[in-house]
């Protein structure tokens, strides 16, 4: 089997090149593209981290899931939706490389377990500074190993005792506080509607006070989720993929609003999977003005946000969309089914979404497939080869859908972190981190110094060009993540490591030392590198960090592992 769309490129250098051709042939706009105000991730904030899915999971016998791009034959069995799995379900054929080595031997467990050894009151992560706490904690015990564990509030106030002049302080902190199944459960968002962030893992969607971490509101799904767009409504709606009904195969295929300002439930629908190929395991969703879409192996459809009305569907034709970047141009991936019946021919188009119908289409050359889109405005493409998953290319078209430029060049090595090499629900084509573009430029990252276990690169191209233009090195050999421009600088997220507490800092877009605007403190370096590959989001002077999936070691864990932080404000 080919391999799934959103792979990792490998650790090096670009492939064999992606051979435009004699150039691709364009559909004019059928109308003015509609002028959508940008849908940020957070106001403002970096695209989704996400962001945000794993390799198209295997069922046991003959059956493989199809990706997006091939269709299975005649004589295979229809899909059944995926089972829980393991506790990294999904996640095992994508550990390729480097790319996840370090995060995984940096390990996970619970955060201030106590050593047992006959200090119990002393957090084994506990402060790296030399001040003494304030408030010495009181630890309770774990249901899950009878070992004492300290809140999150008193973590915050013992990490904040140990702030040093010009660090930030640990705003607040939230645990999971859900008894998940063994197998553990992924974590949909951050979602912002001004001063309430939200996110939702399980049967539950919870808003939170951005300034303080309090609970404004709690919303109880009436079954699991199973799928989300990156991006809300620019007033704060979500529409979400939630199963049919609570069996453990129930299938994807039930949508539910909700109003992240109040956490009011609004319409719930479900679509019906309409034939064989019509596979509701694998979701890629976006938000593009008041459209939300749902794409699958063989079909997308638009529903409108403030009432649910369907507004498009199948088209006519062998080729369909798989999926819709969130953003303020709905761009999409599509792919035409052959003769062999696969979906393997493949395009990029926008579509008006409103209507679905497409306004240019950019064809693929034979063989090259959509992985992941990096970035709408200006449109950056990360294009995987069929037959050969080694060679892959970044590919930049013009607004109108014109070939621009192809990346080239560069100290290699490179990495962007997507929802798809992280968990095993969401497939979103926008899901990724560790890219960012301004009209002129975009900007990578290498993937972590394999011997130092720390520092990296931070690498620009031309997008006129695609010509490599400049690297810098991560501040005080630090790990640096590109989140995105701000101010006509690149933001970037700073890795904690160990004796150097992680942060928020800016890069000019020539290039030169990073400068830092948000610096989190020492005292606070194991909570912190205690979120393995979290979502990462920058608003309002704070740095907040999600993580991507809670799951318990033993018993429940989960329950007190930390799942959200944020740091500032």
């Amino acid at each position: 089997m080919s391999q799934p769309p959103g792979q990792q490129p490998p650790q090096g250098e670009f492939g064999a090149p992606y051979d435009p051709g004699t150039g691709p042939y364009t559909q004019p706009p059928a109308q003015p593209g509609y002028g959508y105000p940008p849908q940020g991730y957070g106001p403002p904030q970096p695209g989704p981290y996400n962001q945000q899915p794993g390799p198209y999971n295997q069922q046991p016998g003959p059956y493989t899931q199809p990706g997006p791009h091939q269709m299975p034959t005649q004589q295979q069995p229809p899909a059944s939706p995926p089972g829980p799995g393991g506790p990294f379900r999904g996640r095992t054929a994508k550990i390729v490389g480097a790319v996840l080595a370090v995060a995984l031997l940096a390990g996970g467990g619970i955060w201030f377990a106590t050593s047992g050894g006959g200090d119990d009151d002393k957090p084994l992560a506990g402060p790296t500074h030399s001040a003494k706490p304030t408030v010495k904690p009181s630890p309770t015990k774990s249901g899950a190993t009878g070992e004492p564990v300290v809140s999150p509030e008193e973590q915050a106030r013992t990490i904040n005792a140990g702030v040093k002049p010009g660090e930030a302080k640990v705003s607040w902190i939230q645990k999971g506080g859900v008894d998940l199944p063994s197998n553990g459960e992924d974590v949909f968002g951050p979602w912002f509607a001004g001063d309430t962030v939200a996110k939702a893992m399980f049967y539950t969607v919870s808003g939170y006070s951005l300034s303080d971490g309090s609970t404004r509101w709690s919303l109880r799904l009436p079954t699991q989720m199973c799928a989300a767009p990156s991006q809300p409504t620019a007033d704060g709606k979500i529409v979400l993929g939630i199963r049919h009904d609570t069996a453990s195969d129930a299938e994807c295929d039930t949508l539910q609003m909700v109003d992240l300002k109040t956490g009011k439930a609004g319409w719930r629908k479900s679509y019906v999977r309409k034939g064989l190929w019509d596979g509701l395991s694998d979701l890629v969703m976006s938000t593009n003005g008041d459209t939300v879409t749902v794409g699958r192996t063989s079909r997308t459809e638009g529903f409108r946000i403030s009432d649910g009305k369907q507004l498009f569907g199948e088209r006519t034709g062998k080729c369909q969309p798989f999926g819709v970047a969130s953003g303020p141009v709905a761009i999409a991936a599509v792919s035409c089914h052959t003769a062999d019946d696969e979906y393997k021919d493949q395009q990029v188009q926008r579509i008006d979404p409103a209507t679905g119908k497409a306004l240019w289409t950019y064809k693929l050359k034979k063989e090259w497939e959509v992985g992941q889109i990096y970035s709408v405005s200006p449109l950056v493409v990360s294009l995987k080869q069929l037959e050969d998953p080694d060679k892959w290319a970044i590919l930049v078209l013009n607004a109108d859908g014109t070939y621009r430029s192809q990346l080239s060049g560069g100290p290699g090595g490179y990495q962007v972190k997507c929802d798809v090499d992280l968990t095993s629900l969401s497939r979103n084509l926008d899901g990724c981190v560790g890219a960012a573009a301004d009209a002129n430029t975009f900007y990578m990252s290498t993937g972590t110094d394999a011997v130092a276990g720390h520092g990296n690169k931070i690498v620009a191209f031309d997008l006129a060009t695609g010509k490599f233009r400049w690297s810098a090195a991560g501040p005080g050999g630090q790990t640096a993540v590109p989140l995105r421009m701000e101010g006509g600088k690149l933001l970037m997220y700073v890795e904690a490591m160990k004796g150097k507490g992680g942060g928020i800092a800016t890069l000019p877009a020539t290039g030169g030392t990073p400068q830092f605007v948000l610096r989190h403190p020492v005292s606070g370096v194991e909570l912190e590198r205690d979120f393995i590959e979290p979502r990462i989001a920058y608003t309002g002077g704070r740095t907040l960090l999600t993580q991507t999936r809670m799951s318990g070691i033993t018993g429940d864990d989960e329950v007190d592992r930390r799942s959200m932080v944020v740091f500032g404000g």
